[in-house]
């Protein structure tokens, strides 16, 4: 370095100096070669003062511009040519790179030629053309990508922008209109602008809103901007509503310098707009036809209740307001005497007033209803019966009012007490004739009974002779062998006596012991046999009666079958063979004693019917929810004629003394109490069967309009005949 005073003696301080007051990076040159250098380079470089001067200027340079900036900057040197501009970066000790402009002038200093080179730093430059670039391109990125549906026009109306979402929705790629002028194309068949490109223009409100049909407004949102909704056939298969927002875009001088637009498809509200507007004309309409109709119904509820046989009244806060003519009809009195009152003189006492409306009061007041049948008192001061109906006028606020209904069944009333006392009469006459059929049943019974009297006399008569004659023997077995206990009593007593043994042995000889011990065991056996016979009759009898079982109760009709036949084996046992064909059986609830009468007269009647010697089959089976019993016999068989009249009271195909006509009715009877049917078939000369069908579960429990089976096997056993048709 050059002395201060020394330098600003000299040409060679004078340029150091200028290169010094210069305020962008300067640097005075010796050919390549650094001389001098200002701070301003010396913080480019990133370098100290003392660093700069004696380098080359090149190697501060990026690799790439060495060359051209060598040749230039020694070209200038030497032939004095001004180079062009060169951009450049200077490197920085720690990597970084600082592009600039190099300028180069050669400058003469004492009588020397140097180079005066200038950088102008392009970092700030570059940072903020990047940054409009970055921005540039975000802003181009979000109009691509956004989902609404957008493009752009510069102020050439040339389209700079097409994104995905217009692509999609017009079905025209961005490479078609970018760089044209002619994206209408997209929305219309003929040439027209752009809502965009009508701002744009600056085309006057008034003209957009004409060529928009009136729809056009402005943007409440954005400066400038206008909207407009509009339909576009070409869309879709059915077309589109696209709502459309324009507005301008403007430099920093607020220039208008191109405009943006937006498209919405608003077919799905637009349409749901119209299916509103169509739903609430609809609903207008029927609410006009919902008025006619509730006019109509109120006129003709004002008609009816006008018009109503019954009395009604309507009630709020506890005063009449209003009645009909039924209503004052049935007091006797006008309608205006009993609106604006409490409807006091209606009742025969206060106490009955008191106690009605408290009953009344409480169920109206949780929106019940309210029925109740009592005397009230008519005009001319006679009691009449009133039922009343109550309803509140609305449920969800019990205090609205009430409506009455009064009706006048006085008359009712008086029917119905002589129609209970008629019943009454009934009851009794239907507990006398009950009676007097339980007496008849009785007296069958006994009939029955006396008639096989003489049958069961000989039955019991039979085993008490065999019985009777054996104890005549057995008294004398046993006084023989108590003749010879005393003989041997005696030889006990005298060991030594002759004549004592000779006794014995003479009583020994006239009793023949063995002979007592084979026929002693038989004449027991025999007369075990014979009181067994008995008490069986006897129990066959009881079982029969059944005494002890007068009530409803689960029997075995098998066993009553059994019973009765037991009852009535010597009735039967001379005209015909028994068969038994009996199914096992469920318990059936009923009256068994009453069965076994049944079962009775038609064991004997089958026997009856048998002139000579024939055959009995008596059957039993269960189907569905049935029991049957079935009596069938090979006897003369009855009539059409008599099968019509076989349950008739007092009718009888017997001689004169030999039946009383009520056996087969009384059987009907006791069946049709148990809820069961009788069935029967016959064939004149073939015989007859009759069947007899019971609940199992009994009368009580018995389904309403419930019947038996058909009687799908109607033969006369033991050989198939025709079936018959049951009476």
């Amino acid at each position: 370095m050059i002395d201060a005073p020394d330098r600003q003696a000299s040409g060679a301080g004078v340029a150091e100096d200028i290169v010094h007051a210069v305020a962008v990076p300067a640097a005075l040159l010796d050919g390549c070669q650094i001389l001098s250098a200002n701070d301003a380079l010396c913080r480019l470089s990133s370098r100290n003062a003392s660093e700069l001067p004696g380098m080359l200027l090149v190697d501060l340079i990026d690799a790439p511009s060495r060359a051209p900036l060598r040749a230039a900057l020694l070209d200038c040197a030497e032939h004095g040519t001004v180079p062009p501009v060169l951009s450049a970066s200077i490197t920085t000790p720690d990597g970084g790179l600082r592009p600039v402009d190099i300028h180069a002038r050669r400058v003469g200093i004492d009588q020397q030629f140097r180079v005066l080179v200038t950088c102008v730093d392009l970092s700030d430059v570059m940072h903020v053309q990047n940054s409009l670039l970055e921005m540039t391109k975000m802003l181009s990125q979000i109009i691509d990508g956004a989902p609404v549906a957008s493009l752009v026009i510069d102020r050439y109306h040339r389209v700079t922008h097409w994104n995905t979402a217009c692509e999609g929705m017009t079905g025209i790629r961005r490479n078609e209109v970018i760089g044209s002028r002619e994206g209408w194309k997209a929305f219309y068949k003929e040439k027209r602008p752009l809502l965009a490109d009508m701002i744009v223009d600056g085309v006057d409100e008034t003209v957009l809103q004409a060529c928009h049909g009136g729809h056009m407004s402005r943007s409440s949102t954005i400066a400038g901007g206008f909207e407009v909704e509009a339909f576009f056939p070409q869309f879709g298969a059915a077309g589109k509503w696209l709502f459309i927002t324009a507005a301008p875009l403007c430099d920093a001088q607020g220039q208008v310098i191109g405009a943006i637009e937006t498209l919405q498809d608003v077919t799905a509200r637009r349409t749901s707009e119209e299916a509103l507007l169509r739903h609430r004309n609809e609903l207008e309409e029927l609410v006009r036809q919902r008025s006619v109709e509730l006019a109509t119904t109120a006129r003709n509820l004002e008609m009816f209740v006008a018009k109503s046989p019954i009395g009604v009244a309507y009630a709020s806060g506890g005063i009449i307001q209003r009645v009909n003519p039924a209503m004052a009809d049935m007091f006797g009195c006008a309608a205006s005497d009993l609106v604006g009152t409490q409807g006091r003189a209606a009742y025969l006492s206060d106490d009955d007033h008191a106690a009605f409306h408290r009953e009344a009061g409480h169920l109206l007041a949780k929106g019940e209803p309210f029925h109740r049948e009592m005397w009230l008192r008519h005009t001319e001061g006679h009691a009449i019966w009133a039922q009343i109906d109550a309803h509140v006028a609305d449920t969800s606020d019990t205090a609205h009012g009430t409506w009455w209904m009064l009706q006048d069944r006085t008359d009712i009333r008086d029917a119905q007490e002589q129609l209970q006392a008629r019943i009454n009469e009934l009851d009794a006459m239907n507990r006398q004739l009950e009676d007097a059929q339980n007496q008849l049943l009785q007296q069958d019974k006994m009939a029955s009974i006396g008639q096989l009297a003489a049958g069961v006399a000989h039955e019991i008569n039979n085993p008490v002779g065999f019985v009777s004659s054996n104890l005549h023997s057995l008294r004398q077995y046993v006084d023989g062998l108590l003749s010879l206990s005393a003989a041997s009593d005696a030889v006990l007593a005298a060991p030594g006596d002759a004549s004592v043994r000779s006794a014995l042995a003479q009583q020994r000889g006239k009793i023949d012991i063995d002979f007592l011990r084979q026929d002693l065991p038989l004449l027991l056996d025999e007369c075990t046999d014979g009181l067994g016979r008995v008490k069986k009759i006897v129990q066959n009898l009881t079982d029969f009666s059944r005494v002890d079982h007068s009530d409803w109760a689960q029997a075995d009709l098998n066993a009553g079958l059994e019973t009765t036949l037991n009852v009535v084996r010597h009735e039967v046992k001379y005209k015909a063979d028994v068969i038994k064909r009996l199914a096992p059986l469920p318990p059936v609830l009923c009256l068994a004693a009453q069965l076994n009468q049944v079962f009775l007269n038609l064991i004997v009647n089958a026997a009856h019917a048998i002139a000579d010697k024939g055959t009995i089959t008596l059957l039993s089976g269960v189907e569905q929810d049935w029991a049957w019993v079935q009596v069938e016999d090979t006897g003369c068989g009855m009539s059409a004629e008599v099968q019509r009249r076989i349950f008739e009271p007092f009718f009888t195909t017997k001689d004169v003394g030999k039946g009383t006509g009520l056996g087969m009715s009384l059987s009907f009877s006791i069946i049709q109490k148990h809820g069961g049917a009788i069935q029967v078939h016959s064939v004149v000369g073939k015989g007859s069967a009759i069947r007899v069908w019971l609940p199992v579960a009994g009368l009580f429990a018995l389904p309403k309009d419930a019947k038996p089976p058909p009687w799908k096997h109607a033969r006369l056993s033991p050989q198939p005949e025709p079936a018959l048709s049951p009476v």
